[in-house]
């Protein structure tokens, strides 16, 4: 097991990879990450000695809505008889650490905790049985929903497309167990959520057959896939973390954007 990490240092922006307790340059073996990767030196100063980012940048963020029972029922939804899919736009991609920020006027903010696949390459019409095979690993993500404007909307693209609407990280666990895994949420430090991917509606493997049956996934998109039930509200001065077994915490502050 890996975790890869994206950081910085005195403005270099490069790839890093934790094996054993030592932060490693990840040096690629191609023409970029997704080719594999081998460690190269330690880094000096380790994580506390460099700036984290979101670890990949991905062209598409796919999500699935309503993939645990718990989660239907508390939004009083009924399970749907196929995957519900939609998508936030790259641009709401945020580092950890950094400020989510609720637009003015725009009611209630929640949080979703999540556990997000990596795609490792293109991906299309891709059965279940071979999904893993284009999976470079799992990540954190937090899923943030104007939560207001989903409930008076069909669509859900506004609620969940907001700038800073999908902080994701802190690294991507590789070659971790496929098995299931505990997903945690937090709000300043009180645990609000506390499920496990053996409750998933659909399966990851599912998920991947059933979402390149429709759209060609890049190497570096995610599929998020669902929110167990405990999600509400968060407002500025809050910290929300979002915990899976495996990969660690992604934390953000909240905090207002103010109209201009």
């Amino acid at each position: 097991m890996e975790r890869l990490y994206r950081v910085s240092r005195a403005g270099e922006l490069f790839f890093a990879v934790e094996q054993d307790g030592v932060l490693r340059r990840a040096l690629p073996a191609g023409a970029s990450i997704y080719d594999g990767f081998e460690a190269g030196p330690a880094v000096d100063g380790g994580l506390t000695a460099v700036t984290i980012h979101a670890p990949v940048r991905p062209s598409k963020i796919v999500c699935v809505g309503l993939n645990y029972k718990d989660h239907a029922a508390e939004m009083k939804k009924v399970i749907p008889p196929e995957p519900m899919l939609f998508l936030k736009p790259p641009s709401s991609v945020l580092d950890p650490g950094e400020a989510i920020l609720i637009p003015p006027g725009v009611g209630a903010v929640h949080y979703e905790s999540e556990l997000a696949l990596v795609i490792s390459r293109r991906a299309h019409r891709v059965s279940a049985a071979n999904a893993w095979d284009y999976i470079l690993g799992v990540t954190c993500l937090n899923d943030v929903t104007a939560r207001d404007i989903q409930n008076t909307e069909t669509q859900y693209t506004r609620a969940k497309g907001f700038d800073t609407f999908a902080p994701f990280g802190p690294c991507i666990e590789i070659g971790g167990s496929r098995g299931p895994r505990v997903i945690e949420g937090f709000v300043n430090g009180e645990r609000r959520q506390h499920s496990s991917t053996a409750n998933l509606i659909f399966s990851i493997e599912f998920l991947v057959e059933y979402i390149t049956f429709v759209m060609t996934l890049e190497p570096g998109d995610i599929i998020s896939t669902g929110t167990p039930s405990g999600v509400g509200p968060v407002v500025a001065g809050d910290t929300v973390t979002v915990r899976v077994e495996g990969v660690g915490d992604l934390s953000n502050p909240v905090r207002a954007e103010h109209a201009h």
